[in-house]
C-alpha cells in the first residue's frame, strides 16, 4: 500500500508532498502560500463551536456556504429555548442572502451511511418550499468520499474543522464536561477563521461548487489583514476528480511530514484514526531514535473507531513496541462521565501540536482516507502562543484539572498526570470498579489479530 501511494504521488508530479525536503520548513510549499494578518480561534466542542457558526450565519449579508460530510436537517446549532431546525435556520436566511449547501452524494453502494437515498432525502427537505441551493457531490474516488466541513459568511468569516453539522451516528452538541448522556458523546474541534485566509476557503468552496451545479461564482476578494497570525489553508484533493486541480492536492499529509519529522520534545495528536503507515514510521522513528531524553509522544483516540479499528490497535503495538518500556508514549481514549456513571464517548477532532510551535486543526484523518483519497481542508498555524494556548486547553478538559495545574514543562506533565492518571482508570476498569476520571490507557493489539481481514479491508478502503 505504501508502495501504490509513492508511485502514484510520484506519477503525477506529487513525490515532494509525500516526502518533502528536510529544509527545516513547516508551512506546505505550493498554493495557497501562508497568509498573514489573519485572526484563528480554536473552537473545542460542539457547545462552543455550533452556537459561534450560528451567530456568524445569523447577520450575514450576501451568502452563506456550507460543504460537509453530512447535514441533519432537523440539527440544532443551539440548544436554549429559542433553538430552532438547522433547515429553518436555513430557510429563513436564504430569504434575503444566497445559501449554497454542497454535501457529499452519499455512498454508491448501500453498504456504508450515508447513503446515495439518504442524501437525496437530505436535499429534498432542505430545498422543498425554500430558496436554499443544495448539490450533492459524486464526484468521488470510489469507496471514498468528500469529508471536509466548512462554513463561509460572506467571504468574510470561515469556520474549518472536524464538525459536521449532523446527528448521523453522535450527536456533535458535545460541552467540554462530557456529562454521561442518553446517548454517545461527542469531542471535536474546529477553529474560526478572519483575515486573508477567508478567500483560500472560499475559493475552495466555489471551485468545487462550480465543477457540480455550473454555477461560477466570483472569486472572493482578500480581506485587508484583520489579525496578527499567519495561516496556511491545506487540502487532501484527489486527482483526476475536478478539473480546477487536475493533478489533485496532498499538502495535508506533507504538513505532518514536515512537523511530525521536525519534532524535538513533544508530538501531541488528537484524531479518530491512527492507521497511515506514512505518518506511524515518523512516530516510530521518534520512538526508537528519541531527539532528546524529554521527548513524548501522546496520542488520543477513540477507543472503538467506526471502522478500521485493528489496523489503528496494530499501529499502537508497533509504537509501544518502539518505546521500549520508555514511557515516552501513551495512547489514551476518553469516556463521558458524571460521578461514578460513565458513557461512551467518541473521539472525533483532527488536531496535531508539535514542540508547542506547530498546530493543525481540520476534517483530515491521520488515515489513507484522509491523506490520499477524500478531499480535506485543515488549517495550519506556526504561532507558538496560539499552538501553545491551544493544547493547555485541550490538556485542561482531557484532564480535568484547571489550566494552572497543566501549564508546566510538557514532559513533566505527561508524566505526572497524563500516563497514571490513564493507567489508574485502565486499572479500575480491568477491576470494574467505578471511574473516577474521563481518561483512560488504550492498549495496542497484535497486528496478527486479524491477518487476512485487516490487510483486505485496508486494499478495499484505501487502494
Amino acid at each position: 500500500m505504501v508502495a501504490h501511494h509513492r508511485r502514484r504521488l510520484e506519477r503525477i508530479g506529487h513525490g515532494g508532498q509525500l516526502d518533502p525536503p528536510r529544509d527545516g520548513r513547516l508551512w506546505a510549499a505550493g498554493d495557497p502560500p501562508p497568509r498573514a494578518g489573519c485572526e484563528i480561534e480554536v473552537l473545542v466542542d460542539g457547545a462552543e463551536a455550533l452556537p459561534r457558526i450560528a451567530e456568524a450565519i445569523s447577520v450575514a449579508r450576501s451568502h452563506v456556504h456550507i460543504a460537509g460530510w453530512h447535514l441533519t436537517p432537523d440539527f440544532g446549532l443551539e440548544r436554549d429555548d429559542g433553538a430552532r431546525r438547522l433547515r429553518d435556520l436555513l430557510a429563513d436566511l436564504a430569504e434575503r442572502v444566497a445559501v449554497r449547501v454542497l454535501l457529499w452524494a452519499g455512498a454508491p453502494l448501500p453498504v456504508f451511511s450515508p447513503r446515495r437515498s439518504q442524501m437525496r432525502k437530505v436535499r429534498e427537505e432542505l430545498t422543498r418550499g425554500t430558496k436554499v441551493a443544495c448539490a450533492l457531490d459524486g464526484r468521488e474516488r470510489p469507496m471514498h468520499c468528500h469529508h471536509e466541513k466548512l462554513v463561509i459568511v460572506d467571504d468574510r468569516i470561515a469556520f474549518v474543522g472536524g464538525i459536521d453539522l449532523t446527528s448521523l451516528a453522535g450527536d456533535r452538541f458535545d460541552s467540554g464536561e462530557h456529562p454521561a448522556r442518553g446517548s454517545i458523546g461527542w469531542h471535536d474541534v474546529s477553529t474560526r477563521l478572519e483575515g486573508p485566509v477567508v478567500a483560500d476557503v472560499a475559493d475552495h468552496f466555489t471551485s468545487r461548487w462550480a465543477e457540480v451545479t455550473g454555477e461560477r461564482l466570483p472569486a472572493a476578494t482578500p480581506q485587508a489583514a484583520t489579525g496578527g497570525q499567519e495561516v496556511q489553508l491545506i487540502r487532501t484533493v484527489p486527482e483526476k476528480i475536478y478539473g480546477f486541480l487536475p493533478q489533485g492536492d496532498f499538502r495535508i499529509l506533507e504538513s505532518y511530514v514536515r512537523a511530525l519529522r521536525s519534532a524535538e520534545s513533544l508530538i501531541y495528536l488528537e484524531n479518530q484514526f491512527l492507521w497511515a503507515p506514512q505518518i506511524v514510521e515518523i512516530l516510530l522513528d521518534k520512538l526508537r531514535r528519541p531527539p532528546s531524553d524529554r521527548f513524548r509522544l501522546v496520542v488520543l483516540l477513540p477507543s472503538r473507531p467506526n471502522n478500521g479499528a485493528d489496523d489503528t490497535r496494530g499501529q499502537l503495538a508497533q509504537l509501544a513496541e518502539a518505546d521500549a518500556g520508555a514511557d515516552r508514549f501513551l495512547a489514551a481514549t476518553l469516556s463521558s462521565r458524571t460521578g461514578e456513571l460513565a458513557g461512551p464517548l467518541y473521539v472525533h477532532a483532527k488536531v496535531g501540536i508539535v514542540d508547542d510551535g506547530w498546530l493543525t486543526v481540520g476534517s483530515a484523518n491521520l488515515n489513507e482516507h484522509s491523506l490520499f483519497n477524500d478531499t480535506e481542508v485543515n488549517v495550519v498555524s506556526c504561532d507558538p502562543a496560539l499552538a501553545r494556548a491551544t493544547r493547555l486547553r485541550l490538556w485542561s478538559e482531557h484532564l480535568e484539572l484547571p489550566l494552572s495545574e497543566v501549564e508546566g514543562d510538557p514532559t513533566e506533565v505527561v508524566d505526572v498526570r497524563w500516563t497514571p492518571i490513564a493507567r489508574e482508570q485502565l486499572r479500575r476498569r480491568e477491576r470494574d470498579l467505578p471511574p473516577t476520571h474521563r481518561l483512560l490507557e488504550l492498549h495496542g493489539v497484535s497486528r496478527r489479530s486479524a491477518a487476512l481481514l485487516g490487510p483486505l479491508q485496508g486494499f478495499v478502503v484505501d487502494g
